[in-house]
């Protein structure tokens, strides 16, 4: 068997009845015949949308077939053993130039229960944000489901949850359980648990081209809602220039940031995972094993558990989401 080695994979276009041309005009991601594009899924292992390999003799193959090919060498041994041949990670690019319904996840425990799979906890990072954009996570104050089910028939919820303004580069851990939704004018990547339910709460009374109104989920989200108050929606750091600081560290995902100007040395020698990188901004090389692979804006590569040493050189200044799970 050949050894395996860093996979870029095809995009996977979203129609979205809120989305816009950002992910072309800002990403470089043609995502013609589609009128417009609200989501790319760019690493994916949800069934029925698994991401397919582009580059090297692996292409054409698709994520969850080489997890079950290449197991530990590939996700780490722990992440295998937990996971089994399901890839744990879906990152997409999310371009809200309307906004999205206000929603809510399950967490792991109810979408076992519910719909035999993992929960749905996710982070935002903000590559492009309109002047005066925002977007709603959480609750103002703390609350209940009386005072919730009153705002929802009112049409008035939007007045009892947290809104942001927002710029590039802020970031947000939304956990399973928060009730949220993107403003108009937001490019974003956003890294998720491998799952694709959502409970749609409120949807603005928007319809479609053919006069109908989405689906809503008022009774599943009210077991799933957390209703507290918290204070920390807003993830602070501080950037740091050729270093890897931390953004988010949860039981399901941990994502970092590299702002590279010069060339950096990365070593997962003590890390029993795969390690994802996802381009917000430039363009670098990836140089491992005496193979160099170009990555621009827009392009996520997955680095296999068995690759340890790799050099990060960048060709115009750029950023970099790395994220790996610890199991």
């Amino acid at each position: 068997m050949n050894d395996i080695y860093p996979l870029k994979f095809e995009p996977i276009f979203k129609d979205k009845i809120w989305g816009g041309d950002k992910i072309k005009t800002k990403l470089g991601l043609d995502f013609d015949p589609l009128p417009n594009c609200g989501e790319v899924w760019v690493l994916s292992g949800v069934e029925d949308n698994a991401s397919t390999v582009t580059n090297g003799f692996l292409e054409g193959n698709e994520l969850n077939e080489l997890v079950e090919v290449f197991m530990g060498d590939l996700v780490g041994d722990n992440v295998y053993n937990k996971f089994g041949n399901e890839f744990p990670i879906l990152i997409k690019f999310i371009d809200a130039n309307d906004y999205l319904s206000i929603q809510v996840h399950p967490d792991d425990e109810l979408a076992a229960k519910r719909h035999s799979g993992f929960g749905k906890s996710e982070m935002w990072y903000i590559i492009d944000a309109d002047k005066d954009a925002e977007l709603i996570t959480g609750f103002k104050h703390k609350s209940n489901k009386e005072e919730y089910l009153k705002h929802l028939e009112d049409k008035t919820l939007k007045n009892i949850l947290n809104s942001e303004k927002v710029t590039n580069g802020d970031v947000f851990y939304i956990p399973a359980g928060r009730v949220h939704a993107l403003g108009p004018g937001l490019l974003l990547a956003e890294i998720q648990q491998t799952s694709d339910t959502t409970y749609r709460i409120y949807d603005w009374d928007r319809v479609d081209d053919k006069g109908n109104h989405r689906e809503l989920h008022t009774e599943l989200a009210l077991d799933a809602i957390d209703f507290d108050f918290h204070d920390d929606y807003k993830t602070i750091y501080s950037d740091k220039v050729n270093k890897t600081v931390t953004l988010v560290n949860t039981p399901f995902f941990n994502t970092n940031i590299i702002h590279l100007t010069a060339m950096i040395e990365k070593d997962y020698e003590e890390l029993d995972s795969f390690v994802i990188y996802t381009c917000t901004e430039g363009t670098f090389e990836l140089i491992y094993d005496n193979e160099i692979m170009s990555v621009s804006k827009g392009e996520v590569v997955l680095i296999p558990n068995i690759i340890n040493k790799i050099k990060l050189k960048p060709l115009t200044p750029s950023k970099i989401l790395e994220t790996f799970i610890i199991c």
